[in-house]
C-alpha cells in the first residue's frame, strides 16, 4: 500500500511529522528519500516534536555525527544520516541494528544509499518536489511488513479525517 500526501507548505510537513511521532508504536524505522533540501530532516523534526522531544533538545541533521540519540520524548529517537557514508561496513559499524526491535523510533535519512540494508520492513517516506510547482512537496508512504502498514493505515485515517487526502 503507498499513500501519497501533498505537503504545499512548511506546516504540512510539521502536521504530518507530527502525526507520525503521536501515533508511532515502539519499533518504528522511518525510511527517508528525497533530493538535498527536500524536507527530510525538517519532518525527522516535526516526528520529534510529535513524540514530545522539546525544541531544545537539538534535532538537527546528523550529517557529520551520523547518528543522534534523543531520549526525551515518550520515545527514543534515533535519527541517522547515511550521505557520507560510502561502504557497508561503515553501516555495520554503527551499531544501526541495536535499535532495530526496541523501543525507539529509527528514523533513517538517505537510506537509498544502501537500499539493500533496510529493504524489508519499515515506513517509507519519499519525499519529492511536485513536478511544475515551485514550492509544493509531495510525500510518498509505503509500509513493509504488517508493523508499518498498520501505521500507515493510522496515518491515512487520520488524514481522511481532517480532510488533508480530500474525500
Amino acid at each position: 500500500m503507498a499513500l501519497t500526501v501533498p505537503l504545499p507548505d512548511a506546516g504540512a510537513t510539521e502536521r504530518l511529522g507530527q502525526l507520525i511521532g503521536r501515533r508511532a508504536p515502539p519499533g518504528t524505522l522511518l525510511r527517508l528519500r528525497g533530493p538535498l533540501g527536500a524536507g527530510k530532516t525538517s519532518l525527522v523534526q516535526a516526528v520529534a516534536r510529535g513524540l514530545g522531544i522539546p525544541d531544545d533538545a537539538g534535532v538537527r541533521s546528523p550529517s557529520f555525527a551520523l547518528m543522534r540519540v534523543h531520549e526525551q520524548g515518550r520515545l527514543p529517537l534515533v535519527h541517522v544520516d547515511l550521505y557520507r557514508l560510502v561502504d557497508v561496513d561503515e553501516l555495520v559499524d554503527l551499531g544501526l541494528e541495536d535499535w532495530f526491535d526496541g523501543d525507539a523510533l529509527v528514523a533513517v535519512e538517505w537510506v537509498d544509499r544502501f537500499p539493500d540494508a533496510f529493504a524489508e520492513f519499515g515506513l517509507e517516506i519519499e519525499l519529492c518536489y511536485r513536478e511544475g510547482d515551485g514550492q509544493g512537496r509531495d510525500a510518498v508512504l509505503a509500509a513493509d511488513g504488517d508493523h508499518a502498514a498498520a501505521l500507515l493505515e493510522e496515518i491515512e485515517a487520520v488524514l481522511m479525517e481532517e480532510g488533508t487526502l480530500g474525500g
